[in-house]
């Protein structure tokens, strides 16, 4: 109690709340005054497991409960413990290759090898043959098919980091980090895997062994498992990095037909055996969802749910930017969260109830990987089966007069004719993504729910007119810096226009008489196995 007042007081002291401007109307004060607070400099960037954050989640599911939401996390309450789970290696490892008919030959870290830390195990040791798979990736409506003709049962298979050329950029995106890699491999049989670094020229998004390098002692996160180790990964664990001469010590005059590997490859066996030993490092903490229902009104539908989300985290106390330090979030995402807020509101203050219930969720550690998000759709209040969608809110740039909307994944299912009719109601155009190479579309928490089958969408100002500029200015200058605070020029009318779209998007799919589906065909739904149109 003590550490809230003094904060309280801190908070009451800030200069953005002694600010003397000309009043606004009250719609859009109360969306600038949950900014206030979440992105003020008492609120420390909001780091997942501060108590800083665990203050801004208490505000929130204060705010619910002024909405008139019911409480669905632990205990009756609104929050949802998410436990989490910083892990790093503990050592440099080891590696040694064993050549048939030959000596052990032990690698070098830091020059034929980078350990990764496996979040499921506190040691790993293996001692297993090693096969080159190319880029290891499995997606025939994309011509690829890395283990046709391959048996990796009880084997290490190597690959290449990255995307094959050619791919749309959210499945390439789907396909550039190691979780796909190491799914399709365990599926095979294999019993983990080890990343080959510095062969961009063969896939855009490689890693170099330098990043590699710079990476391995850093911690990452997950959430915790009730045994303490990390969940919600990988079957089989990546165990290394190599780099091109540690490859070449592994595959000798074969790894010529490596470096020359394009999309498609046939696979090469390294001819000897792989040693490996790695150490990882668990540091539990906790941080908390906050989640609150509005329940629905036709007793055929109330069952059927409705998520609205957005992240409440940001990435704390960082490295001084002239002379501030801590990277307040109010773009990212205080001003989503306050869109939420007031949304909840709006549905408060309609008199009559949606058909469908409406689950307002702000989740933790978004920042930190997606964490609080994909801890809820595996510790889910309500079956993941009956949620019916998903609409995001993350970092929507409010400093212009938006004239389109984007809606990230709109176009993959039956969500996009809803958000076409609310953007209409608006005025403004719902226009394609914008900025298809930086694949907005797998990169915030509305994906955990793509990847549990749920239609979902990530919704955004558009970038007509002032807008281009706006973004970019934001993503130059404050995007993950100190100054994404209140001293830039947030347009708090545009912020009632965007809490009007996301409401009309919600009414909408909770009033609609069928739930929503993804289109026939398409890569996602197919993928993860959700309701297609028939």
């Amino acid at each position: 109690m003590k550490r809230i007042l003094s904060a309280a007081l801190v908070v009451a002291a800030t200069p953005a709340l002694a600010q003397t401007a000309a009043p606004l109307p009250a719609d859009q004060a109360a969306m600038k005054a949950h900014v206030m607070f979440l992105a003020s400099d008492a609120m420390r960037g909001r780091d997942a497991g501060s108590g800083e954050y665990d203050i801004a989640a208490q505000y929130v599911a204060s705010q619910f409960y002024a909405a008139g939401l019911r409480p669905m996390g632990d205990d009756g309450g609104y929050l949802q413990t998410v436990k989490l789970l910083g892990y790093k290696a503990a050592s440099q490892g080891r590696m040694n290759w064993m050549p048939a008919g030959g000596a052990a030959q032990p690698l070098a870290f830091g020059t034929d090898y980078v350990i990764a830390a496996n979040p499921a195990a506190a040691m790993t040791r293996l001692t297993a043959p090693v096969v080159f798979v190319g880029h290891g990736l499995e997606a025939p409506a994309y011509g690829l098919d890395a283990y046709r003709g391959v048996d990796v049962r009880g084997k290490i298979v190597a690959y290449i980091g990255g995307a094959p050329e050619g791919l749309p950029s959210e499945v390439a995106a789907t396909f550039g980090g190691a979780d796909a890699r190491l799914r399709a491999a365990a599926a095979h049989g294999a019993v983990g895997a080890i990343a080959l670094a510095d062969l961009r020229a063969a896939s855009r998004g490689a890693p170099s062994f330098s990043a590699a390098k710079a990476a391995s002692g850093g911690e990452r996160v997950t959430w915790a498992t009730p045994a303490g180790t990390g969940g919600g990964g990988a079957p089989i664990p990546l165990l290394a990095t190599l780099s091109p001469a540690g490859a070449a010590r592994l595959f000798g005059a074969r790894w010529r037909l490596v470096r020359q590997a394009g999309r498609m490859v046939k696979p090469v066996e390294a001819k000897g055996t792989l040693a490996v030993e790695t150490a990882t490092t668990f540091r539990p903490f906790a941080s908390s969802n906050v989640v609150g229902m509005l329940p629905g009104s036709d007793p055929a539908l109330a069952r059927e749910v409705v998520v609205l989300s957005a992240h409440l985290d940001h990435v704390g106390v960082g490295t001084p930017v002239d002379g501030d330090a801590i990277y307040n979030g109010a773009l990212d995402d205080a001003i989503g969260i306050a869109s939420l807020i007031e949304e909840a509101k709006r549905f408060k203050a309609a008199g009559t109830a949606p058909k469908r219930s409406i689950l307002f969720l702000a989740v933790t550690a978004e920042e930190k990987g997606l964490v609080g998000s994909d801890w809820f759709v595996n510790h889910p209040p309500v079956p993941v089966a009956d949620m019916v969608a998903d609409v995001n809110l993350d970092m929507p740039v409010l400093t212009y007069p938006f004239e389109d909307m984007v809606a990230f994944g709109g176009d993959r299912s039956t969500l996009g004719p809803i958000i076409a009719r609310a953007t209409a109601a608006l005025g403004v155009t719902l226009s394609p993504d914008p900025i298809p190479e930086m694949s907005i579309f797998v990169r915030s928490d509305h994906y955990n729910f793509v990847r549990k089958g749920v239609p979902s969408i990530f919704l955004w100002p558009g970038l007509k007119g002032p807008g281009k500029a706006a973004f970019e200015t934001f993503m130059q200058r404050c995007y993950h810096r100190p100054c994404d605070d209140l001293s830039q020029p947030i347009r708090w009318d545009q912020g009632v226009r965007f809490v009007d779209a996301n409401y009309r998007i919600a009414r909408e799919i909770a009033d609609a008489p069928d739930r929503p589906r993804w289109n026939r065909g398409d890569y996602f739904g197919t993928l993860y196995g959700g309701p297609i149109v028939k």
